[in-house]
């Protein structure tokens, strides 16, 4: 996801600085980076010449402190309330008073995330969606204090790497997309562990059935079987609504380490 919303950005002719942990992790996005505007070339979308002038936006770093002088921050790190007020808390000593602090999360608290900072006004949620080059919502999110002026640099950031936004007025879990998707994949696998049908058969069903571009299973491989899993999770551990309650056979398919297409296996192998 931090490659994607990066090399959106240097599309777009930001100049962007992309962090990692590790330097292995940090080549790894820019192959990733790189494959896709190979890919893009390949698709007549984009010119040779444009892969070099996008690639030639984006420094890659693993020192957190390069981000001394930015705009904007779009975190993407793992789906952990621990990790990212960690996270946000070092931004906040890193950054200057004006920059912007985003979270990608797909269902965690901006509220919570932005109080470990002395600037819970400028927080808010950025939640874009995978693959980012070919989707076009990003998802904006208030948290308690965010303020107008920071939900506006969202708007703009949205538009100038051309996404579509929509603001989530009032934090929830899963905010708009998720809060109707999960429950939805979550259904699926009911249905499949109960024996009504086989993967493939829920999957062509609700795409001919519900004219829906891709399954909920195959879907689940995409985002991640862990990823599904946490924030069916979250749902459930802050609803308090026994609607929300992750089947069993998600823990088990995550302790085995199927988590899908990123795994090489999952409800289907890859």
């Amino acid at each position: 996801m931090g490659a994607g919303i990066a090399q959106a950005a240097a599309r777009a002719g930001m100049q962007v600085i992309l962090r990692d942990l590790q330097k292995s992790l940090v080549e790894d996005g820019l192959r990733t980076i790189e494959a896709n505007l190979d890919q893009e070339i390949k698709m007549g979308q984009i010119k040779p010449a444009d892969k070099d002038l996008v690639l030639s936006r984006i420094e890659a770093t693993t020192d957190l402190a390069q981000l001394y002088d930015v705009d904007l921050v779009n975190e993407a790190v793992v789906e952990n309330m621990a990790v990212k007020k960690q996270l946000f808390a070092e931004l906040d000593d890193i950054c200057p008073r004006n920059t912007i602090l985003a979270s990608n999360t797909s269902s965690l608290s901006i509220t919570e995330i932005a109080a470990a900072t002395r600037r819970q006004d400028q927080v808010l949620g950025m939640h874009f969606f995978k693959p980012v080059a070919t989707t076009y919502l990003v998802e904006l999110v208030r948290g308690m204090e965010t303020s107008d002026d920071t939900i506006n640099v969202g708007k703009d950031f949205a538009q100038r790497i051309g996404k579509f936004s929509v603001v989530v007025n009032r934090e929830s879990p899963g905010f708009i997309v998720n809060r109707i998707l999960i429950p939805y994949i979550n259904e699926a696998v009911f249905a499949y562990v109960e024996g009504l049908a086989g993967v493939e058969e829920i999957d062509t069903a609700m795409k001919l059935g519900a004219g829906m571009p891709e399954g909920p299973l195959e879907m689940a491989d995409r985002i991640g079987l862990d990823t599904v899993y946490s924030v069916m999770m979250v749902f459930y551990n802050e609803f308090r609504d026994p609607k929300y309650r992750p089947h069993p056979f998600f823990s088990t398919m995550v302790r085995a380490g199927y988590y899908g297409i990123k795994s090489g296996k999952g409800f289907y192998n890859y």
